[in-house]
């Protein structure tokens, strides 16, 4: 499916909604998100860091999660993917670098998932070529497998089965994102 067709994109959303396994609900990805805010609050008090979202996946979580960070911070955005309308992943693509300079700062990047890690492993690796002093990852979730490229987030929010997951940021073929809880699509 491509955007062209975004009625029929529409319609299968709905059907896949319909169908899909709620792994946790609104209110345990909030429960997770607490826990993930007090681990920050620990770690990167009087670092002056800059938080990233990772967009879209990330926008979510971090959205979520600024409010309950209690230090000094910055926040800016980055925007990299490997999916698009597609369910796996291919070549990363930047669509959006971040306008802070990175060089000697601590940075914070905040996604939604760490699947294969693939993604997050060349943000890091940009990051660290932009001069950053130290590159932190945060993750909502991370999906339990052992096809991982990279090491694991820093810091995790809940761990997930080897399925397709959507929600809570986390998209179905760029739709979904704003499902209220965690899914697993029905046979994926």
């Amino acid at each position: 499916m491509t955007q062209d067709n975004y009625e029929q994109l529409f319609e299968h959303s709905q059907h896949v909604l319909a169908e899909a396994e709620c792994l946790y609900t609104k209110a345990e990805v909030e429960r997770a998100v607490e826990k993930l805010a007090i681990e920050l609050n620990t770690e990167l008090k009087g670092t002056n860091p800059i938080v990233m979202a990772v967009m879209n996946g990330g926008l979510i979580t971090c959205g979520e999660l600024l409010p309950k960070l209690n230090f000094q911070l910055q926040c800016d955005y980055l925007h990299a993917t490997r999916y698009g309308y597609e369910t796996s992943g291919k070549t990363l693509k930047w669509i959006a670098k971040p306008t802070l300079s990175l060089k000697d700062r601590t940075v914070l990047l905040i996604d939604d998932m760490h699947d294969v890690g693939e993604t997050l492993k060349q943000i890091i690796q940009y990051c660290q070529e932009q001069g950053a002093k130290v590159v932190y990852s945060c993750v909502l979730v991370h999906k339990e497998h052992d096809r991982k490229q990279s090491e694991p987030a820093d810091f995790t929010g809940l761990i997930v089965p080897d399925r397709y997951i959507f929600g809570y940021g986390m998209d179905y073929k760029t739709m979904l994102r704003n499902a209220p809880g965690i899914y697993a699509v029905k046979g994926m």
